[in-house]
Order: structure tokens, then C-alpha cells, then sequence
């Protein structure tokens, strides 16, 4: 079996020695390169598994060569090698797209850690596992669904904090288990925590663990959320609801990679990739002082955005026959549902998005009669699906968007690029709602 190659870019030459070294030893082919020039050549004629290259080549630089390799080369990793305190330029790093960055001096058990993790990155990414295991299916093939997907698979290839923006219901956590299981940490553990189901003075220890005895009640060690995600993935729910206090000290575990405990001494190494997620408005709270603009910025290298279940109804019979054939599965029944029960759900306006689709669908399936639902099982509220009450709440939720997307338009000088990034969303995703808003530059 042929062994995986790196590509090592640095124009130092007692780094790239290093770094040879380090990887021979893990059974690693290298190449090396001095410049962004030959680094391009090279990576035009041969291919790699993984790119180490530093931030500051002679004659361009690290995310130059992140961008390159994204377009030329999308199967292949990079991580950037930055200066000690360049915490800015790694974060624009991994938003062009790289896998994740080490700062100088170069740890070796951090790079080593980072280079194995790169290395498992799936070619295409398939979810392993039980076929009838359908908890984190993401069930929906409109086109807006479809470049969530191509999100999804994209950014779980790389290390970089990602945050969810949606409404409640849409399936954020859902969004977040995908990341995890098609990237390199699928093996290990998801840990997910509602920030808002945690008291203020029970959310430290909760997080970082506690030593016996640090409290009163403390009567054992307690690991934290963060070490029993360790090597995996911790997913923080509603992360606005973070105390300001909490702030400070999760922004300080991301930038310095390390905890400590309640009543511990010294700070422990955590390797764990942060996923947060909130149905409010980070920006507006930031602009009030109710959330740190620096978690922010810290937290939203990556963003995503989840839609409603109204902004994509074409997918709501898709998603009725995957939660009714799934009630079948486990309950060894034949029921179907009523061209005009699917009709029914079509026109209502779904403020709770698809937890509320699941709530309904879960009542119809019990009441209903003869293994059929009906308009009348389903038991939506009084005039919900009215063409007169759906277009008017129709019209709300598109005016609302509007606003919204018009403001950050004008923000950025309608520049798509920059309006899609601050959105949180694809360029795709923007133009598509343009195109159905019917927005075009004044």
C-alpha cells in the first residue's frame, strides 16, 4: 500500500527540515516547497493528501496558496503554520477554506495531532452506521436544501468553529451531528449542551469540570462536557444565553486551547472543535453589549444557516413519508397519509418549523383510522390552512426576509460576497433568494 504524501511549504529551510523529520517518523511521504511558485507547480503535477505551508512565503502568502488549493485541489487539506499571536490571520485562513492552522513554535504533538486528523478526512463523505438508525438524517431535495448539504460536506472538512443561525425547530443540532459524522472526528465523541438549560452558577463546572471538595456539594471529581468531548466535537445550544461571565472564559478556551477545573491548579490541553448554535440574533446582542463582539468573531469563522420549513414546503411531503415510514419501521404498521391531509400541510404556515411537523404527524398517527391520515387527524388550528390566512402570513415572513436581506445588501454595498458571508449563507444561497424576492441593485 502506497504512503500518504504531504506537502511541506516553507522557505525556511530549518522548518521544512523539522517537519520532514516529524512526518518521516509517521510513515509519511513529504515534498517540499520554497515558495508559493513552486509550490503550485508541484501541486499541479503531483498529488497529496495533506499541505502543511507557513502564513509568509517570499513571494505571496499562506491563504494565497489555501485559496489555490480549494479551487485546484479540493480533496486536499491544508494547514497553515502562523506566527505566535496571529490568531487573526489563522481565523481568515480557515474561512478561505483551510483544514485548521498550527501557531509557532511548532508543537510536535500538536501537529502530529492535527496531520492524523487530516489524514482521515473521507474522500466523499458517507455517514457509517446502522441503515435503519435515521436520527440524523437530513431529509429534503429542494435547492435550498441541497446547498445546505453542500455546506455541510464542505466546512466538515476543516477545524474551524462553525456557528447555526435558525429558528427554532429547523434542526440546527441536527446540521451540527452532520458536520461531526462526515469529518475527521466521527469516530469520536458529540457532546451536546443547551447553554440555556444549565443554571449561571452550575455552567463552569459544568463545562470545565470540578475537583472534590472545590464547592460546597462538590463530593467527587466531575470531568466537564468539554473533557468528555475531548478529541470530538462539543456542540454549545443556544449560545446566546452564555452569561457575560461564561464569555470571557469560553473565549479564552478557544484561543488557548486549555481548560481548568474548579479548584484545579494548572490548565489541562482540550482538543475539542466547537459547534454553537442560536435562534437569536448574535449581531444585534453584540451591538447592545449582551454578547462579547470577540466570542463572536471567534465562534463565526464558519456560519451556517438553517431554513424554515416555510422556505422550503416543496420538501414537506418528503419529510411526512420519512417520519410516518419511520413510526412503521418501529412499530411494524402500514399507515399512510391522504393526497389531501399532504395537501393540508402544504398550505399551513409551520411556525414551529419541522419539530412542529414531527409533533403533528406523531398525534395523526394515533388517531387516525383505517392506516390512512386525514385532514381531520392531523388536527392543525382553526382557518390554518385557508388560502386567505397563508398568504398573509406568507407575505409577513417574505417581507420580513426581505427587510433583512436589503439591509445587509445595502451594509455591504451590494456586494454579494460580503452580504452571503455576514448572512452566514452561500453566495448560492443569497442569489437564489434574491431571484425569489425579486431584489435587484437600486
Amino acid at each position: 500500500m502506497s504512503r500518504q504524501r504531504v506537502l511541506i511549504v516553507d522557505d525556511e529551510p530549518d522548518i521544512r527540515e523539522l517537519l520532514e523529520i516529524t512526518l518521516l517518523r509517521m510513515g509519511l511521504e513529504t515534498r517540499s516547497a520554497e515558495d508559493y511558485s513552486n509550490a503550485t507547480r508541484i501541486l499541479h503535477d503531483e498529488s497529496f493528501d495533506l499541505c502543511l505551508t507557513d502564513m509568509k512565503l517570499p513571494d505571496g502568502d499562506g491563504i494565497a496558496l489555501v485559496e489555490h488549493i480549494q479551487q485546484h485541489c479540493p480533496n486536499t487539506p491544508t494547514a497553515v503554520i502562523t506566527a505566535h499571536g496571529s490568531i487573526d490571520l489563522a481565523i481568515k485562513a480557515m474561512k478561505c477554506g483551510a483544514f485548521d492552522f498550527v501557531s509557532k513554535p511548532v508543537s510536535l504533538e500538536t501537529l502530529r495531532n492535527l496531520v492524523d486528523k487530516a489524514l482521515t478526512l473521507p474522500s466523499s463523505p458517507q455517514i457509517a452506521g446502522d441503515p435503519a438508525d435515521t436520527r440524523y438524517q437530513i431529509i429534503g431535495d429542494s435547492a435550498i436544501m441541497q446547498d445546505l448539504k453542500h455546506s455541510i460536506a464542505k466546512f466538515a472538512r476543516s477545524q474551524a468553529p462553525v456557528f447555526i443561525c435558525g429558528a427554532s425547530g429547523t434542526g440546527k443540532e441536527l446540521v451540527a451531528r452532520q458536520i461531526h459524522l462526515q469529518g475527521s472526528r466521527a469516530g469520536a465523541a458529540f457532546v451536546a449542551v443547551n447553554c440555556g438549560a444549565i443554571p449561571s452558577e452550575l455552567m463552569e463546572s459544568e463545562l470545565f469540570g470540578h475537583l472534590k471538595g472545590s464547592f460546597t456539594g462538590a463530593t467527587s471529581d466531575n470531568h466537564g462536557l468539554f473533557k468528555a468531548a475531548h478529541g470530538g466535537t462539543l456542540f454549545l445550544d443556544e449560545i446566546a444565553d452564555l452569561p457575560l461571565t461564561m464569555q470571557v472564559k469560553l473565549l479564552r478556551v478557544i484561543q488557548e486551547k486549555s481548560i481548568r477545573a474548579v479548584g484545579a491548579q494548572r490548565e489541562e490541553t482540550i482538543d475539542v472543535r466547537i459547534i454553537s448554535a442560536s435562534h437569536k440574533d448574535l449581531e444585534s446582542m453584540v451591538a447592545d453589549g449582551s454578547f462579547r463582539q470577540d466570542l463572536y468573531y471567534r465562534i463565526n469563522v464558519i456560519g451556517i444557516m438553517v431554513p424554515t420549513l416555510a422556505q422550503r414546503r416543496e420538501d414537506i411531503p418528503q419529510l411526512a413519508d420519512f417520519l410516518i415510514e419511520k413510526h412503521n419501521y418501529h412499530n411494524k404498521t402500514r399507515i399512510s397519509i391522504s393526497d389531501g391531509a399532504l395537501a393540508a400541510l402544504r398550505s399551513y404556515a409551520f411556525p414551529g418549523n419541522v419539530r412542529e411537523l414531527e409533533n403533528i404527524l406523531e398525534r395523526a398517527l394515533a388517531l387516525c383510522e383505517d392506516d390512512s391520515i386525514e385532514v381531520g387527524d392531523l388536527q392543525l388550528p382553526e382557518n390554518a390552512a385557508t388560502n386567505t390566512s397563508q398568504a398573509s402570513l406568507g407575505e409577513l415572513t417574505q417581507s420580513m426576509e426581505k427587510e433583512h436581506i436589503v439591509s445587509a445588501l445595502e451594509n455591504h454595498r451590494w456586494n454579494q460576497s460580503a452580504t452571503a458571508r455576514a448572512l452566514g449563507i452561500t453566495l448560492r444561497q443569497l442569489r437564489y433568494r434574491m431571484d425569489k424576492l425579486k431584489l435587484n441593485k437600486p
